[in-house]
Parts: C-alpha cells; structure tokens; sequence
C-alpha cells in the first residue's frame, strides 16, 4: 500500500545557494572544447581581425577534412558549415568519457567591412581554416597627407 506524503510546498524550492551552484557547475565547469552545442547544432569559435587590405578569420575544426566545409558570404555575412563525422568501426567497448564532438556545426558572422568574396582565399592547415577576404577599395584606409604653411 502506497504511504501519503503531506505535500511541502517549501521542499520544491531551491535556494539560492544551490540555484548558484547549479548555474557556475553548467557554465564551467563541463568540458566544452572548440565546438560546443547550442540549440542542437555546434558552433566554433573563430579569431577575426583586419589588415589594410584584408578581414582575415581563423577558425579551428579539428578532425573535420576540408571537403566537409562550406563557406559562404552573402552581403557582409560570413558563413562557415561543416560537419564532425563519427568514426563508426565498431563497438569499442564501455565509454568512461565521451566528449568529443560530433555531428554538424555553423557559425555565422557579420563582417565590420564589405569585402570582394569572389576574391576571397581559403587555407587549410593543422585543423586551422584561414579565410582571408580583402577589402572593397571603398573600405580600405586612405593616408591623407598634411600641408604645413
């Protein structure tokens, strides 16, 4: 026979402390790594900075072959696809961690400047994708010159 339990409505809540807790274990302290989920999809994390010429991003994608990549740029937006495979040899035993990620990833970006993408030049290197995106003339910077009197 089932016993009753007098319903606490004090017991569902959680403190503070443990709402903290929660949130600091959640947000540091499990193993993310360059490509993270988000929403069901991964995401990486890219460096993208400027020269005079060019808007150059760095993206790292280990274990991903450069024909598993798609990148685009529509206006001033920068988009980097692909997709992590998983090896499927067999059953290897029992995972005692499993953190490698698989499956696809997307990574969308606006870039500061308008840029000529069908000049655009991508390497691929290490894991490490390099785009670099030269500047429209319009948006390259112009040295102006100073007349002293």
């Amino acid at each position: 026979m089932a016993d009753l339990v007098r319903w606490d409505p004090f017991r569902e809540m959680v403190s503070l402390r443990e709402a903290m807790d929660r949130l600091f274990e959640e947000s540091f302290v499990r193993p993310f790594g360059p490509l993270f989920r988000a929403e069901g999809v991964s995401t990486l994390a890219i460096d993208m900075y400027e020269t005079d010429n060019d808007v150059v991003v760095k993206a790292s994608v280990p274990g991903v072959k450069a024909k598993d990549l798609d990148i685009t740029v529509t206006g001033n937006m920068l988009t980097i696809k692909g997709e992590v495979k998983e090896e499927s040899e067999g059953k290897k035993g029992d995972y005692h961690y499993r953190e490698r990620r698989y499956g696809a990833f997307q990574r969308s970006v606006t870039l500061p400047v308008d840029v000529q993408a069908d000049k655009a030049e991508a390497t691929f290197e290490d894991g490490v994708l390099t785009l670099r995106l030269p500047k429209v003339e319009e948006a390259k910077p112009k040295q102006i010159t100073i007349k002293a009197k």
